[in-house]
């Protein structure tokens, strides 16, 4: 069921899709080094399961001959789609919202229910086509790490240039992350604010930012892997969405995990929310 996104490149009002993925992706063992695992401090992550209804959010149910899943987690974009989670039971595909090909049955529903760890029981199923969407907007991306970003040379701030810049940002050794908003290049690192942008300027003149924070890239890199060992198929989705931070996204939790996540890597580093939520 999981599926673990280790693109630590912060998503913002534009991806930066050259932002070092090679780099980004490259896992790392917590224990290589001899050291004991980030998650050994805190103990065995906790394993909740709710004591009462929970609901989801629009999520994808498939059927591909063996029973209908919940897929919680990501979707592969094929034709039909490919995905798995907990079974479902008790569930009706209804008259609109399904489709069918290659004998897979799916669909977008909203689901209420219980979940014992395992299975999802539906009382209540809502497909896409009938389901109210007013929800809270989206959050948008990160502003520019600086108010006072500066331009030096307009002919050097060409796409190609922005590739270039980008390669060179996520070659520093000091090198966190970095974001693209309001027409500014935004890059943290660790060390030398300065140097950094010295060297980014060799590739870049157009806006720019460069902003100090506490975790390299294979800082983040090396607890996101160590996350995911710990919480195994719990674990939906996990990596970086701004500085110094990595956002797990769970199956379900009532805070426990949030709990043992500031004990065992340091209180706010990683920001849980649950794919499973109470029914209010």
């Amino acid at each position: 069921m999981r599926t673990p996104l280790l693109t630590l490149a912060v998503t913002a009002t534009l991806a930066l899709s050259a932002c070092s993925t090679e780099q980004g992706t490259r896992a790392v063992d917590p224990a290589a080094d001899g050291e004991p695992s980030a998650s050994a401090s805190g103990g065995a992550a906790p394993d909740p399961v709710p004591d009462g209804p929970v609901q989801t959010e629009l999520v994808t149910v498939l059927d591909n001959g063996s029973g209908p899943q919940l897929c919680l987690g990501a979707v592969a974009e094929s034709y039909p789609p490919q995905c798995g989670g907990p079974a479902v039971e008790d569930f009706e595909w209804g008259d609109v919202g399904a489709e069918k090909a290659a004998g897979v049955t799916w669909g977008q529903y909203a689901l209420t229910g219980t979940f014992d760890g395992s299975t999802f029981t539906v009382t209540d199923a809502i497909p896409a086509a009938l389901y109210d969407t007013m929800a809270e907007p989206e959050a948008g991306g990160l502003e520019p790490a600086c108010d006072d970003a500066e331009a030096t040379d307009r002919a050097m701030a060409t796409p190609e240039d922005m590739d270039a810049t980008l390669q060179a940002a996520s070659a520093l050794p000091t090198y966190s992350t970095a974001w693209l908003s309001n027409g500014t290049i935004s890059v943290a690192v660790t060390g030398d604010a300065e140097a950094a942008e010295e060297t980014l300027r060799e590739t870049w003149g157009g806006l720019l930012c460069v902003t100090t924070v506490e975790r390299t890239d294979a800082d983040l890199t090396e607890v996101n892997t160590a996350l995911q060992q710990a919480l195994g198929d719990r674990l939906l989705t996990s990596g970086s969405s701004a500085p110094d931070s990595l956002d797990a996204r769970v199956v379900f939790d009532d805070g426990s995990i949030q709990e043992w996540a500031d004990a065992t890597y340091g209180e706010g580093l990683v920001q849980v929310t649950s794919a499973l939520t109470p029914v209010s």
